[in-house]
């Protein structure tokens, strides 16, 4: 299994799409930060993700003092850091007096339309709720704005047909609709990073750059199919098929951290997924991540995430219970 698999399986995504908008210009919407959000889009989740989907015309996108960026039908726009930003059909135009999102999200996904009559725009607002360490490693090196159009994959063009069918399933009395959608928001998601690491171009850092890198790629794909390996810069060098100083130096510059600090980190994520998800000891815990001793383990633990091990998982439980 690739880096890019084997992390999106441990990453716990939770998706949803929650307004279906049709709109006529002139429009504008604004949508807040998605931090002061995330507790009425996905209670409890320490990260959420906005994305939208243009299915039909054309509108802008504003974030910030950045130029205003023009989207096609089939463009997919992320927002990695959780930006406010606006959509709108053309620059520059005021937002509309936004009805209370606890009221708008009181149903999903919720049909919203508005605007002045003249072209007209579909989109799809949507969001994915992942743990806060897990983001930042997927997430990092990314712009503010992320946009890839998925009608140039295969993939893409079936995701769209599906999102489309579910959102008129999800209207209809038949119970599923949301549950589907919800899916295939995450599938979304993936499938826009996955566009986003082959059409990468030169200068650009980050974890999926090294991803997408031949020699750093081939060091992240050892290291996430056999953490738990006794590796050494020149093992995983030569898994890389490359030299230790090469290796060294092109993973710092994408990765923005070493080889080897980078399987602690996710040595770590693997173990705090197993505490979260499982009930097995902590010495086989330590094990299936590499480590030989159950103290080698517990002062590596405590390093990442601040407490033992065994008091993170008694934390997790006890919060799983509250929400």
């Amino acid at each position: 299994m690739d880096a890019l698999s084997q992390t999106l399986r441990i990453v716990r995504l939770v998706g949803a799409i929650f307004i279906h908008g049709r709109f006529t210009a002139p429009w504008c919407y604004q949508s807040p930060r998605a931090d002061s959000v995330a507790a009425l889009l996905e209670p409890g989740a320490e990260r959420v993700i906005i994305f939208h989907l243009i299915t039909e015309g054309e509108c802008f996108v504003e974030i910030g003092d950045q130029p205003p960026v023009h989207l096609n039908a089939g463009d997919v726009v992320i927002f990695p850091q959780g930006d406010a930003h606006r959509m709108t059909s053309a620059p520059g135009l005021t937002p509309a007096p936004g009805t209370g999102l606890a009221e708008l999200l009181s149903r999903r996904p919720r049909l919203l339309t508005y605007g002045g009559g003249g072209a007209r725009t579909r989109l799809m607002c949507g969001y994915l709720a992942c743990d806060a360490r897990l983001a930042r490693m997927l997430l990092t090196g990314l712009p503010p704005l992320l946009r890839v159009n998925v009608r140039g994959s295969n993939a893409g063009i079936w995701l769209e047909a599906s999102v489309r069918y579910a959102l008129a399933e999800a209207r209809s009395p038949r119970p599923g609709g949301a549950g589907v959608l919800a899916k295939l928001a995450e599938v979304l998601f993936i499938e826009v990073l996955r566009l986003y690491v082959n059409e990468q171009s030169q200068g650009r850092t980050g974890w999926l750059a090294g991803v997408g890198d031949r020699i750093v790629g081939a060091a992240l794909n050892a290291l996430h199919k056999n953490p738990a390996n006794a590796w050494t810069l020149e093992g995983l060098a030569r898994a890389a098929g490359t030299s230790r100083s090469v290796l060294a130096e092109r993973f710092q510059h994408l990765v923005g951290t070493s080889p080897m600090q980078y399987l602690t980190q996710w040595r770590m994520l693997l173990a705090a997924n197993l505490l979260c998800s499982s009930n097995i000891p902590l010495a086989r815990v330590a094990e299936n991540v590499g480590y030989q001793t159950d103290t080698a383990f517990s002062r590596a633990f405590r390093r990442e995430f601040g407490v033992p091990p065994s008091i993170w998982r008694r934390s997790q439980a006890a919060r799983g219970q509250i929400q």
